[in-house]
């Protein structure tokens, strides 16, 4: 399929269709929570390896997580300390939130620093991501690459380079919310040491 554009793409997302477009990091595989196997399926992905949701505010992630947990305005106020941006927080997940990634209590969620991603997302509403490639590949940065190796997902080409490699190249920063206090799970670019627990 070749490059759509701006509008091809939020209609494509609302109508349950897979699609790809640029972040701060690297291209998203995304698609509308309710169809998150067909991420799975397409990148040949194990179930046991979470998705994460992207919204373009804090109050989009609300349905998915475990809003009566004590620690909510905690959460709250750490997400906007570090949003947008390469940071992925992994908080509780409300039983709606449980649906997206079977076998998990909790989600990951992140908003991108990147505005055209923000704007897609205002637009289609929270969408369950994963950088685009197949399983254990290394993530494609190249919009036309996207499009050659997944031709049935709609690929945002919209003023946009194809051959461009977009994105930082590196993965975000992945923090979890534990009872003794957030942990982390993968350093990316962005330090989040001021808020770790010391690690015995």
């Amino acid at each position: 399929m070749p490059l759509v554009n701006f509008g091809a793409l939020v209609a494509g997302a609302r109508s349950r269709r897979l699609v790809s477009f640029p972040t701060d990091t690297v291209p998203a595989l995304a698609v509308r929570p309710d169809r998150g196997a067909d991420i799975f399926t397409v990148k040949q992905r194990s179930p046991d390896k979470p998705l994460v949701l992207m919204a373009a505010t804090w109050q989009g992630f609300l349905p998915f997580l475990d809003t009566d947990h004590p620690e909510i305005l905690n959460w709250e106020r750490t997400a906007q300390q570090y949003f947008a941006g390469a940071i992925t927080l992994v908080l509780p997940a409300s039983s709606l939130g449980r649906e997206l990634n079977r076998g998990f209590s909790s989600l990951g969620i992140r908003i991108p620093a990147e505005p055209l991603a923000i704007a897609i997302l205002q637009q289609t509403g929270v969408l369950l991501t994963t950088s685009a490639n197949k399983s254990n590949q290394p993530p494609l940065r190249r919009m036309i690459d996207i499009a050659n190796e997944f031709p049935d997902v709609l690929t945002l080409g919209d003023g946009l380079d194809p051959l461009a490699l977009l994105g930082s190249g590196s993965p975000s920063t992945v923090v979890q919310w534990q009872p003794q206090g957030w942990v982390i799970h993968r350093q990316g670019s962005v330090d989040f040491s001021p808020l770790l627990v010391p690690q015995k």
